[in-house]
């Protein structure tokens, strides 16, 4: 449900003050009218089970350190940060994008269709990836919101008549420094960093990932020892909060 909706949580996090609950801050919008386009139940929606399950999990980290680059990044920068939150929340939606999205791009395909989408869908059905079979009506429902978000997040154009054409899509550099160090926050590993399924979605195997952690260690960010398949990276930030506030300042 709602997509990409990122002019939306651009509104809902500069609304959000830690410690907020989903329902507070849906009282909070509610009172203060900022979405107020939205109806009372599309936006309960919205905030409780888009914005909530995306953005407040694990003790509401993502919304603090987006709320702190919310002022800085680009608006490309800020959607990927989204983009990656969201497919966190729905890995539906992260599986489409690594085994749809970049194996057509891949193959050069120019267009993903409707057909595709829904395909994957009972696939997955197939392969007992759901819990339980889902009805027509369903995969039909899931198969537009995943193309559709996919073209919110801009991995598709707008709708033709032969499907969503394919746009070119390339993580920008300041959302490699971002990720890294919420892996790295998180408890994965440096080796197991580099092949961690969040790089993925970016389209970046190994060696991809290799080499754009080498360019933040060029930039100061953190130092990186390379023998042969062992890597060791020393952080140079405590924790995220710093690494964003030294995003804000670059």
């Amino acid at each position: 449900m709602g997509l990409g909706l990122i002019e939306e949580t651009k509104v809902l996090l500069k609304t959000w003050s830690c410690p907020m609950s989903p329902a507070d801050l849906y009282k909070e919008v509610l009172r203060s009218g900022v979405l107020s386009r939205i109806s009372a139940y599309r936006l309960r929606n919205v905030v409780v089970r888009c914005f909530g399950n995306r953005y407040l999990a694990n003790a509401g980290k993502p919304a603090r350190t987006l709320k702190i680059l919310l002022p800085r990044l680009t608006s490309a920068e800020l959607a990927q940060l989204f983009f990656i939150f969201t497919c966190r929340a729905n890995p539906i939606l992260a599986d489409f994008v690594r085994e749809v999205y970049w194996s057509s791009y891949e193959s050069a395909a120019r267009f993903i269709t409707k057909d595709m989408a829904e395909r994957f869908i009972r696939r997955a059905i197939d392969d007992n990836r759901t819990p339980s079979r889902w009805a027509d009506g369903q995969v039909e429902r899931m198969g537009r919101y995943l193309t559709g978000c996919c073209s919110d997040f801009g991995l598709l154009g707008r709708p033709t008549p032969a499907g969503r054409p394919l746009l070119p899509y390339r993580i920008e550099p300041k959302v490699i420094a971002y990720l890294a160090h919420d892996l790295h926050f998180m408890g994965v590993g440096d080796n197991a960093l580099l092949v961690h399924e969040d790089w993925f979605l970016f389209g970046l195997e190994r060696e991809d990932v290799l080499e754009e952690i080498k360019r933040l260690s060029l930039k100061g960010l953190l130092i990186i020892q390379a023998a042969g398949d062992v890597i060791r990276i020393s952080w140079k930030q405590q924790d995220m909060e710093a690494l964003c506030d030294v995003l804000t300042q670059s």
